[in-house]
């Protein structure tokens, strides 16, 4: 028997991370990703030399803790805004 033609809705788009259903409906995120205590370890002492990372950096820093280069750039974008509003704070 032929198969049925492809129900383009039903296809999934993933755009910037989110996932969604033929563009219908709710977005469905990625679950927000839990860090090791030893990947913040290093994450932390590593934002402690430097609040910005060159690109070999964070592909090596990615690498070497099993994160996706990703996840690294979204940790220190994220840990960079946190550290401003303390300091704002005083």
């Amino acid at each position: 028997a032929p198969l049925p033609p492809a129900e383009p809705e039903k296809a999934l788009a993933v755009s910037s991370g989110e996932l969604r259903l033929g563009g219908k409906g709710k977005k469905l995120r990625k679950p927000r990703t839990i860090y090791s205590s030893l990947q913040l370890q290093a994450l932390n002492q590593r934002f402690q030399q430097t609040q910005y990372l060159a690109l070999p950096e964070r592909a090596e820093l990615a690498a070497q803790l099993g994160l996706t280069q990703t996840q690294v750039k979204i940790w220190f974008q994220n840990k960079r805004s946190k550290y401003k509003k303390i300091l704002k704070q005083g």
